[in-house]
């Protein structure tokens, strides 16, 4: 059997506030957007930026990320690519590109309210491997 890999790893801001629907088996479905920017120096020597925007799923989610995935939040997300295909309302075929989630990790506070990530638990996705006591205490 042939080795194969396929796994990517983002850091970066979303794009807008994570959205959260529910299959018929009570499958939780959060999807967003996340923006990476890569710099570059031009042929006329100003600095270039540009921007790719990743779709992101992830499934049964806790509670914690869906309330924090928040736009303008920057967050590493680790995954796998997946492809699909779908009909649009109006009967165009569309293609998209996801990352499928394994990890995601916060980083920034997250903000007023929030006692720490050790209550942040999920089946599919990894946690921070820091335990706080309060939002001072976080490395970020």
């Amino acid at each position: 059997m042939a080795f194969s890999l396929n796994r990517i790893m983002l850091i970066g801001n979303l794009g807008r506030d994570a959205e959260t629907r529910f299959t018929t088996n009570n499958v939780s479905v959060t999807s967003f957007s996340i923006a990476t920017t890569y710099s570059y120096k031009g042929k006329d020597g100003n600095y270039v930026n540009e921007t790719t925007w990743h779709n992101c799923v992830g499934f049964n989610l806790s509670d914690f990320y869906k309330e924090n995935l928040k736009k303008g939040k920057k967050f590493y997300v680790e995954g796998r690519l997946t492809k699909r295909d779908y009909t649009d309302k109006d009967g165009n075929k569309r293609y998209s590109t996801d990352i499928v989630i394994d990890k995601l990790i916060p980083l920034e506070s997250a903000g007023s309210g929030a006692s720490s990530y050790e209550s942040a638990e999920s089946s599919s996705v990894s946690e921070p491997d820091v335990q706080v006591e309060s939002n001072e205490d976080l490395p970020f």
